[in-house]
């Protein structure tokens, strides 16, 4: 494929781990939101599993590739030097409570768009425009300030980036490569002995194949952008999959396709919407679906715009963040995830009690 340029082969490539993941998300109706909700509702954790399992299976990939020197990762967003921690606080809890609102975190919104659901289109288009709007327009003046307020700057510290093995071993004294693989190990193996204790997990065929399916989504996305896409002379950011900020930018290039030029993100999210679409189709679930009341609508409404912004003050959402993420070991990432799953609890809660004042009372006396 040297023939082709790079931007063709990342669209490609990206376009169809999209297919790949809207069709299996489709069809085993993966979906963090609703694992959480699972969980929490009625005691059943394989849906949430699976999202965990596609968190080690993606670590264990992620890892191999930076070990084996076939890519970089510390060349990624999630390892920078600069650790923006109260934006994955905040950001990260936004999203997990405006999940809860729309029924499903942003990879969930594309996937029923592409099975029918019209809510999902009004959620997508919101959850765009204000993720755009936070990532580089009217919201980014408040979130760049924010960001120079409270990020860490880890170089004064000591420290290259945010991997938490190779900030252990400093701490500890171990070398840096050695820490950093111990890391990898320990985390992965913690996410995969929770996951398969569960006897119900063990059985659930449809669980255990959604999360081994979409972690190696994540690990095929770092092959596409840092193996296959490798252009000394044209080079291409080091990514994998994730949701919010490509979604933004999905719809400034529908707007401004003359004068755009497709990236890895883009060509995901159009996949996926198609993915989802073939599968729904072919297994005879496609179905249109519209808002219930108007309530409903300012739930949906309310709840996208929470997800724009979070999820782009959080660098990413429970796939960019909770996976991709996660699978280089990024301490910010680790921060955003738990954010997340706090903030989805406290949503969960809130529609459980319908007033945040109850939620919160709810949430203590939990505690």
């Amino acid at each position: 494929m040297s023939e082709l340029a790079a931007t063709t082969i990342v669209g490609i490539g990206g376009f169809v781990i999209g297919l790949m993941f809207g069709a299996v998300a489709q069809r085993t109706n993966f979906c963090t939101m609703g694992g959480l909700s699972d969980l929490v509702l009625m005691g059943d954790g394989r849906r949430l599993r699976a999202w965990m399992l596609a968190t080690a299976v993606a670590i264990i990939g992620t890892q191999g590739l930076h070990f084996s020197g076939a890519i970089d990762i510390n060349k990624s967003i999630y390892l920078s030097s600069n650790l923006g921690w109260l934006g994955a606080i905040v950001g990260g809890g936004m999203f997990g409570f405006g999940m809860t609102q729309t029924g499903g975190c942003a990879n969930k919104t594309l996937v029923r768009l592409g099975a029918g659901n019209l809510k999902s289109l009004v959620v997508a288009i919101v959850l765009a425009i204000t993720a755009y709007m936070t990532l580089r327009g009217l919201f980014a003046l408040v979130r760049v300030q924010i960001e120079n307020a409270t990020n860490i700057e880890l170089k004064t510290h000591g420290l290259g980036n945010q991997n938490i093995g190779e900030m252990a071993g400093v701490l500890l004294g171990v070398p840096a490569s050695t820490a950093r693989a111990a890391a990898a190990v320990l985390v992965a193996a913690a996410f995969l002995v929770f996951c398969f204790k569960d006897a119900a997990f063990r059985r659930s065929v449809t669980d255990v194949t959604a999360g081994l399916v979409i972690g190696l989504t994540a690990v095929a996305g770092w092959v596409i952008t840092g193996i296959i896409a490798a252009d000394a002379f044209n080079p291409v950011p080091l990514a994998s999959i994730s949701f919010v900020s490509p979604a933004g930018e999905s719809l400034q290039y529908l707007m401004t396709f003359t004068g755009s030029t497709i990236n890895f993100g883009i060509a995901v999210v159009g996949g996926v919407i198609a993915g989802s679409f073939l599968m729904a189709v072919s297994t005879g679930t496609f179905h249109v679906e519209s808002f219930a009341d108007r309530s409903d609508l300012v739930r949906h409404l309310g709840g996208a715009a929470l997800m724009g912004a979070g999820g782009i003050m959080a660098l990413g959402c429970t796939i960019g963040q909770g996976i991709t993420g996660m699978s280089t070991l990024s301490l910010g990432s680790a921060i955003a995830w738990l954010s997340i799953l706090a903030g989805g609890y406290f949503g969960l809660k809130y529609l459980e009690e319908g007033s945040l004042g109850g939620a919160i009372r709810a949430v203590l006396a939990r505690g």
